[in-house]
């Protein structure tokens, strides 16, 4: 198999290579965003929505009210979750899935699925693995 030194030209096979490379770059920039652990578990867990903030954060163990906002924010920007704030004392504000975030949702809970049922697996080869780094 040959291998070419990376020019930033196109891919010559496999997925990359229906992708004009002028579109890389931002490409690379979607799938950072939307594979990031916070991304994917909002986008899971958005589906049930409208949700508010409090009720997102409830549901995504682990995230901080930084990260929750920040990723709130990004997944708005990319226009796959919309934000609606509602005129109420108190302030109501409610997040949900556009049909662009709906669009991803089955592809992030197959993702999320997958790697809840081969916790175990994965688990043991990282130990197996960790255990020959530190060798005899």
């Amino acid at each position: 198999m040959e291998v070419t030194g990376s020019s930033g030209g196109a891919a010559a096979v496999g997925p990359c290579a229906a992708i004009p490379a002028e579109h890389m770059a931002f490409i690379r920039q979607i799938l950072d965003r939307v594979g990031d652990k916070w991304s994917l578990l909002l986008i899971a867990v958005v589906e049930a929505g409208p949700l508010r903030y409090t009720d997102l954060q409830r549901q995504v163990p682990g995230i901080s009210q930084r990260m929750l906002s920040l990723t709130l924010r990004q997944l708005q920007e990319d226009g796959l979750i919309s934000r609606t704030a509602y005129a109420e004392v108190p302030p109501r504000v409610e997040y949900a899935l556009t049909p662009l975030g709906r669009g991803l949702h089955e592809i992030v809970t197959s993702l999320i699925g997958w790697a809840a049922d081969h916790h175990d697996e994965i688990r043991e080869h990282r130990t197996r693995a960790a255990a020959a780094e530190v060798g005899p």
